[in-house]
């Protein structure tokens, strides 16, 4: 039987008897976006949920509802966008249900970056903590693999892997290979390609309905981005993937140890 205390399928009376042994909860939150014509609108979504499962099994955790809708920026099909301001009031206001039901420390873990998404949901973060003095002795952490794990640095840094490539392919092939597409495989063209590997915001270009800089930019996706990969997914590998996989569980789990000791 698993460790893992999965909220959605706990009762009223199982909830209360988890408090007692943990008040831990970790938050996956993910993204519903185009991933090119190999992977799935899921992906962001699965990395999320399972990576949080996964931690939840070693440590005793809650894992509270994945959230699956947050902001991409893109526009292709499939892609479900909501307002940045929206995604930072629902993580303050998840935060505060979850202080409410009596968890201690809330650690939200992302299966999509963005720079935009990113700094909402840090953002949120930062509201619920400062706004909420009721709750001042509740511990709140954002756990970016992104930013926390050295494979998925090389990837970004060496690699210049982004989205869609070859170290979310390989984290698919791993934990849901049935939303894997390989026969599907393939990129944008080459400029196309090198823009978003140089700079994975590129995707956007800016335009004003008036030459002057006090009116606001209009901000789309490049119409000519018709794949939206920015990476390699010809490279990625099962084995790939569990060893990414298993430096973002360890990651998360250390964080949580971290927090019930502090």
């Amino acid at each position: 039987m698993s460790n893992a205390k999965i909220w959605q399928r706990m009762t009223v009376k199982q909830i209360r008897e988890g408090l007692k042994s943990t008040r831990t909860v970790l938050i996956p939150i993910g993204c519903t976006e185009q991933h090119g014509y190999h992977l799935s609108t899921d992906t962001d979504n699965h990395t999320a949920w399972q990576v949080c499962v996964r931690a939840a099994e070693q440590t005793g955790s809650f894992v509270a509802p994945l959230l699956p809708y947050t902001f991409s920026g893109g526009e292709l099909p499939g892609t479900i966008n909501i307002n940045l301001n929206v995604v930072s009031m629902m993580i303050t206001e998840i935060l505060r249900s979850l202080a409410f039901h009596g968890l201690q420390n809330l650690i939200i873990t992302l299966g999509h970056g963005g720079s935009e998404n990113l700094e909402a949901v840090r953002l949120g973060a930062s509201h619920f903590v400062r706004d909420h003095a009721c709750y001042a002795d509740r511990r709140v952490a954002v756990h970016n693999f992104a930013e926390l794990c050295d494979g998925f640095i090389n990837m970004y840094t060496q690699k210049k892997d982004y989205h869609a490539g070859e170290f979310e392919t390989a984290l698919m092939l791993y934990w849901a290979p049935d939303d894997v597409y390989l026969d599907e495989m393939t990129t944008d063209r080459a400029d196309i390609l090198n823009m978003m590997r140089d700079n994975p915001d590129a995707y956007q270009v800016f335009s004003r309905p008036v030459d002057h800089p006090a009116v606001v930019q209009r901000v789309a996706q490049n119409p000519e981005i018709e794949v939206g990969v920015m990476g390699d997914p010809s490279l990625a590998t099962v084995e790939l993937g569990e060893s990414l996989a298993k430096e973002a569980v360890d990651s998360l789990v250390e964080l949580i140890r971290t927090m019930e000791a502090g």
